[in-house]
């Protein structure tokens, strides 16, 4: 599926819209499925721009490698990534993790290889 062309937000924000409702993944995952397995920071600006920017990219649903919200101080939008999964059925333990086993979105294949 590789263009060639394709930036490297194109291609996460692509990837994001593929997650299913309920389902989660983490920003190394999308990094990784992107074709750049160690830009998973990346993939979490690429986040909060889209939220920022109004995006149209479930962008709630890429979450941190222990199944956590990662505020990185902005807890206004982590509350809001919190009610938003968990209005789509995804449930957190005391310590704010989702079940990764249960809910991890994996895709089928690495889409884009550089």
């Amino acid at each position: 599926m590789n263009s060639g062309q394709d930036s490297f937000a194109d291609r996460v924000y692509w990837l994001v819209c593929q997650i299913p409702h309920g389902m989660v993944t983490t920003y190394g995952q999308i990094a990784t499925y992107a074709g750049s397995p160690r830009a998973a920071r990346a993939v979490g600006n690429l986040m909060r721009l889209s939220l920022k920017n109004g995006r149209d990219v479930p962008w709630h649903r890429v979450i941190n490698a222990r199944g956590a919200i990662s505020s990185k101080g902005d807890t206004e939008r982590a509350e809001l990534q919190r009610r938003l999964l968990e209005a789509e059925g995804v449930a957190f333990d005391e310590r704010g993790r989702c079940n990764l086993e249960a809910r991890r979105w994996e895709s089928d294949e690495v889409y884009w290889h550089e």
